[in-house]
């Protein structure tokens, strides 16, 4: 246990007893400090608040995740952290002025800082957002959790399925609760498609058709290198993945929150078979009820752009998978954006309709905005008898990840359904990069007698940005 640990235990174990009225009698209220983590008091905490810290605070940061920590009752952002100080100091004035409209007076609480390690060693703080670059997300969370912290973090759940694994294992073992970003379950037309399909009411379930965006191959261009902005740390930036030479359309716009370019490098992402394909396999896997294991078969095609290209993505893509319950999906962006169960008696379709996380978001394929759908519009009316499944339930998914935080029940979307998610996208993403079909063992989580695919279940971190079991470089 690490001395963070350690400290936030035995002040646990004090206000516990303190609350029961053990030491209430020695202990005058003003030995406790002027906020109280909830994590410590939980639905003792004043007004059940949960104090946040957002770290990153780019595009998904400002237009999803910290408006949905804001919006709620009982969760509220104390710190922000980016390693862009124009950013942090533009969310700083962004939840400051929230806390200013909101309250009717000045606000000007809100700390900030330039390294997550420094946020997560503030013991004020309970939880945290992780809304940074696919490369930065598993190594913060594993140290928020060690840190004691409950973590809110953006899909996809890895950059690669051996870390993956690695941050479901701490998170389950440390006890802390982490939300993974797939909102899409907290979306009421997703819930009602899949408990239709797991109730039968489109027969045995056969085929499911996914369908994704992608970003546009001819986008894809040399780009000169720049200076690094004097804002911007650069190398941390970087983190784990191989050094590169600056330029500004391999991170993020200096000017403005438009779309990042990092989300279209492989080094820092695998492109729209995750940015998409984490939230609509994480359906299939639920329509199937199969979030706590994996496809045995999986054949993915793609085109790239030329060689030599910053944006170095996938482009338009195909692909097929094969369940042990005999079920077939398969995936393309010539597919309406969505996720269509197909049956033995007729089929449902759910999408997001008009919904966007994000002003920026791609343009999604295919033009209808039905949320839901099927080949009878009886299957929609048909009602699920308490005998029936019923899944669980979040109308908000912010909300219900800072609800777990304090009731300690697992959120919708747990790290290891996240994990599993990611996971299919990866499959895919490894058969388009090799050419060919892959098997797939979902217990052991390797590909059966492949040394090629093996090779790439895990990536080898730049120092010092290692972590790996016990062990961490950076802290924690």
């Amino acid at each position: 246990m690490s001395t963070n640990d350690k400290n936030f235990s035995s002040r646990r174990s004090f206000v516990k007893n303190a609350i029961k009225g053990t030491v209430a009698a020695t202990i005058p209220l003003s030995a406790f400090p002027t906020i109280v983590p909830a994590h410590v008091l939980g639905k003792n905490a004043p007004s059940n608040q949960i104090n946040v810290g957002a770290i990153g605070n780019g595009r998904i940061s400002r237009d999803h995740d910290m408006p949905g920590v804001l919006r709620t009752n009982h969760g509220r952002i104390v710190a922000v952290c980016d390693l862009d100080k124009k950013r942090v100091e533009a969310a700083k004035t962004l939840v400051n002025d929230y806390y200013t409209k909101k309250n009717g007076q000045p606000y000007d609480g809100v700390k900030t800082y330039d390294d997550y390690r420094e946020l997560l060693n503030n013991k004020d703080i309970d939880a945290v957002l992780i809304s940074t670059p696919d490369h930065w997300h598993t190594i913060p969370a594993i140290h928020a959790v060690r840190a004691g912290k409950d973590v809110y973090m953006q899909k996809p759940a890895s950059l690669t399925i051996a870390e993956g694994r690695l941050l479901s294992n701490e998170v389950n073992k440390s006890g802390r609760i982490l939300q993974i970003g797939s909102q899409q379950r907290s979306m009421p037309q997703f819930k009602k498609a899949c408990e239709l399909v797991r109730n039968g009411r489109i027969g045995k379930l056969q085929t499911i058709i996914i369908g994704l965006p992608i970003d546009d191959p001819k986008q894809s261009t040399v780009e000169p290198l720049m200076p690094v902005p004097s804002n911007l740390n650069y190398d941390m930036w970087l983190g784990p993945t191989p050094y590169a030479a600056y330029t500004e359309k391999r991170v993020h716009p200096q000017v403005g929150y438009g779309r990042p370019g990092w989300l279209r490098v492989e080094q820092f992402g695998a492109g729209m078979i995750t940015g998409w394909g984490a939230h609509h396999f994480d359906i299939a896997n639920w329509g199937m009820g199969t979030e706590y294991t994996g496809p045995l078969e999986i054949l993915c095609k793609a085109e790239f752009p030329p060689a030599g290209n910053l944006w170095n993505v996938h482009g338009p893509f195909k692909s097929e998978m094969l369940f042990d319950n005999g079920v077939k999906v398969f995936a393309s962006n010539d597919n309406p954006n969505g996720v269509k169960f197909i049956g033995s008696e007729g089929w449902i379709f759910v999408t997001r309709g008009n919904y966007t996380a994000s002003a920026s978001d791609p343009v999604a394929q295919g033009k209808s905005t039905k949320a839901l759908d099927a080949s009878d519009p009886k299957i929609l009316g048909s009602e699920i008898g308490a005998n029936g499944i019923h899944l669980y339930e979040s109308k908000d998914h912010h909300s219900n990840w800072l609800d777990c935080v304090i009731s300690r029940q697992a959120p919708i979307t747990p790290i290891e359904v996240g994990h599993r998610a990611c996971t299919v996208c990866l499959l895919n993403h490894a058969s388009m990069k090799l050419q060919r079909k892959l098997s797939w063992d979902p217990i052991q989580e390797r590909f059966k007698n492949d040394d090629d695919a093996n090779a790439m279940l895990s990536r080898t971190n730049r120092w010092p940005y290692v972590i790996n079991g016990n062990q961490s470089v950076l802290g924690f």
